[in-house]
């Protein structure tokens, strides 16, 4: 992990596609933010061990045009995450839990500005390591130190349905009867509340350093499960991005 950074950033800097400020002509555009970095966090939701793990940024895809302008109060974008696996060899108490696969989501973010502040609502679909609804409601306050330097003060609280919840906090009775927890079936609803400060430092135009650091609790049915360690999950990433602008 220690080369991920300066193998991003030479890759960045040396691809002539990434050095482009538009790519495409055209009246709307779309920008993505892409990078990679690393993540210390919980082996898994709920563990009180922690590891380093890559950390693959694909955020803030925006659109831009046909009328809605920049300054719009409202706007809807699509959304996605990638979720790790998850298996024994990460954590040796999950000896005798299913295994879980990468889970992809895919879905929309809607937000809504005012001054500093943004509020906004996820909600993806899982594929691969799960079939479940999960989203998000939360807020931030954005505030900048220097021209490079802005920070994001953030709340959220983390929703998933039943079937995203038994999928990461639950215990079948198959599970139950090759380990020594009890069966767990978790209904859906809020599984987590969590306070965010993160930081951006402008290195050129289109390039960044991004760094977060997370404080989340694990609550309701998803708290109460029992491969639960700990309810509070903290975490620190940090990584590099670019900016990719396509006019269209």
């Amino acid at each position: 992990m220690k080369f991920a950074l300066p193998l991003i950033a030479a890759l960045v800097a040396s691809t002539p596609v990434f050095a482009q400020d538009t790519i495409g002509t055209g009246p709307n555009q779309i920008s993505v933010d892409i990078g990679l970095g690393a993540a210390y966090k919980p082996t898994y939701q709920g563990s009180d061990e922690f590891e380093a793990t890559p950390w693959l940024i694909m955020r803030d895809l925006r659109l831009r045009g046909y009328g809605a302008g920049e300054n719009s109060g409202f706007s809807i974008s699509p959304n996605v995450n990638l979720v790790g696996k998850r298996n024994a060899d990460d954590d040796e108490r999950l000896e005798g839990l299913d295994e879980i696969g990468y889970a992809y989501e895919l879905g929309l973010k809607a937000t809504y500005n005012v001054g500093q502040t943004t509020a906004y609502a996820t909600m993806r679909k899982g594929f691969g390591g799960h079939h479940g609804i999960t989203g998000a409601l939360g807020a931030t306050y954005r505030f900048e130190t220097t021209d490079r330097m802005t920070f994001w003060a953030g709340l959220e609280a983390g929703y998933g349905n039943d079937r995203y919840n038994e999928t990461y906090f639950g215990v079948s009775d198959a599970e139950a009867a090759r380990t020594d927890y009890s069966a767990y079936t978790p209904g859906g609803g809020f599984n987590s509340a969590a306070i965010s400060l993160e930081g951006r430092y402008q290195l050129a135009p289109n390039t960044a350093i991004m760094g977060e650091v997370k404080f989340s609790r694990l609550i309701g049915d998803a708290g109460d499960s029992p491969i639960v360690e700990d309810r509070n999950q903290p975490s620190i990433k940090l990584g590099i991005v670019r900016t990719l602008n396509f006019a269209f």
